[in-house]
């Protein structure tokens, strides 16, 4: 599309719809930047904002009509009237993501999924850096728009998506995508599972048989994705021996793939724990290999990689005891592979927004692992009834995060961990999951 003199409507000033308005300006468009906060609630660069309207504290129902396309920063739901709006009027609706997309020249490995995405984005990144001039962009931190026009088809980017970026796609698509797992998640916007599915499948909307999608042969969901993909599935597995493709025992990890068959490296050899992270790592490989990265290359990422701030992160270990930040484990099947992963019995730290989310599942993995729990936020009380529910009486109610961190520590003894992974969203009590994971590392060092 050439976006000389069309008008675009971006809407949310969060990092991504700044980064839209700022390329959409370099591309010669008439950009307005909306958001419904008005600018003293705003902490953004007006100054570097020059050359672009502001339309500030309101929606923009009045001026929709005015434009030839809005584009969506991925907090901005789809079922919002200005957007029925300009549907109704034939007002192309597309995400930042897609914007950057159509505007970038560097071949795109995508990677989605309910967990675990920032960990294999990242753990992909090193590998294609290993070859490529490589970007990582995307629900990871930096805006695609950020670098969009800058990248070649000699560089690459490996960009994490998620559902909400995904919504609005068109032309969107990537060389190498991955679906790593689905389990609930985001109902309160998608409005049930097979909305979220739907969302999450975009992801290959326009993939072709000369792409790859990778997929996880253990995940119901992923595992039928391959039924409407015309992309070339490649399998992982974490639980069977492939005929082709990448899996792993408890020891090691496997390929057979492209003409590459091999024993990847040892699990041990890592430096990230737990089955979901064997996943990812195999994820990771695939991505890799399709991708023309040099088997032992990757093997030398996957032995050198740390695992990603907030996910289940090392924070320290003091008088016997372990301490991690899996602020990022913001739904329940995340915290479930946290509780999980750790090697000795876990104080837990969790609560938070309320997604929709049904605890049920995590509440029972508490046995035998958790030894206690303090809750904090607007679901506390909806899991304290779960726990009560089957059993688990171990648990307290906070007002406050430091009040509920410092509990776990009290009651932490040699061979404990304390462990943060709320199993819901940061919203209502902080501006997003980093800034609760510092927190929670910040009251642990000092």
């Amino acid at each position: 599309m050439d976006y000389k003199g069309k008008k675009v409507l971006v809407c949310g000033m969060a990092r991504s719809g700044i980064s839209a308005a700022r390329l959409l300006k370099t591309l010669g468009a008439d950009a307005t930047l909306q958001d419904k906060k008005k600018k003293e609630e705003i902490s953004a660069d007006f100054d570097a904002l020059e050359g672009i309207k502001l339309y500030l504290g309101e929606n923009p129902d009045d001026i929709v009509s005015e434009q030839d396309l809005i584009v969506l920063s991925p907090g901005i739901p789809t079922r919002l009237d200005f957007i029925k709006k300009a549907k109704e009027l034939g007002i192309p609706v597309i995400s930042e993501v897609e914007l950057a997309s159509q505007v970038c020249k560097a071949p795109i490995i995508a990677i989605t999924g309910t967990n675990g995405k920032t960990t294999t984005t990242a753990l992909t990144g090193e590998i294609f850096a290993k070859k490529f001039k490589t970007e990582v962009l995307g629900n990871i931190g930096i805006p695609f728009s950020d670098k969009a026009a800058s990248l070649t088809e000699n560089d690459r980017v490996v960009i994490e998506n998620s559902s909400f970026q995904l919504e609005t796609i068109d032309t969107y698509k990537p060389v190498c995508a991955a679906v790593l797992n689905i389990t609930p998640d985001h109902l309160d916007r998608h409005g049930n599972l097979e909305g979220y599915i739907k969302a999450k499948e975009n992801i290959f909307k326009n993939m072709d048989e000369n792409s790859f999608l990778i997929l996880n042969k253990e995940d119901k969901a992923t595992e039928d994705m391959a039924k409407r993909t015309k992309a070339r599935v490649v399998w992982f597995s974490s639980k069977r021996e492939l005929d082709e493709g990448i899996w792993c025992d408890e020891k090691s990890i496997y390929v057979n793939l492209l003409g590459v068959k091999d024993k990847v490296i040892d699990i041990d050899e890592m430096n990230i724990v737990g089955t979901h992270n064997a996943e990812n790592a195999m994820a990771a490989a695939a991505l890799g290999i399709c991708g023309g990265v040099d088997i032992e290359d990757i093997r030398k990422t996957l032995r050198e990689f740390k695992a990603v701030e907030h996910r289940i992160e090392f924070v320290c270990k003091r008088n016997g005891v372990t301490y991690y930040n899996d602020s990022k484990g913001t739904n329940p099947d995340a915290a479930i592979k946290a509780v999980c992963a750790m090697k000795g019995p876990a104080l837990l730290i969790g609560g938070g927004y309320d997604k929709g989310s049904d605890y049920a599942e995590w509440v029972n993995t508490f046995k035998g692992r958790v030894k206690y729990l303090s809750l904090i936020g607007a679901t506390r009380e909806k899991i304290a009834a779960e726990c009560e529910k089957q059993g688990f009486k171990a648990y307290e109610l906070f007002d406050t995060f430091e009040e509920a961190v410092k509990a776990c520590m009290d009651k932490a003894e040699e061979g404990d961990c304390v462990l943060l992974s709320p199993a819901c969203a940061s919203w209502g009590m902080f501006s997003d999951y980093e800034q609760r994971g510092r927190i929670f590392k910040d009251i642990v060092r000092s």
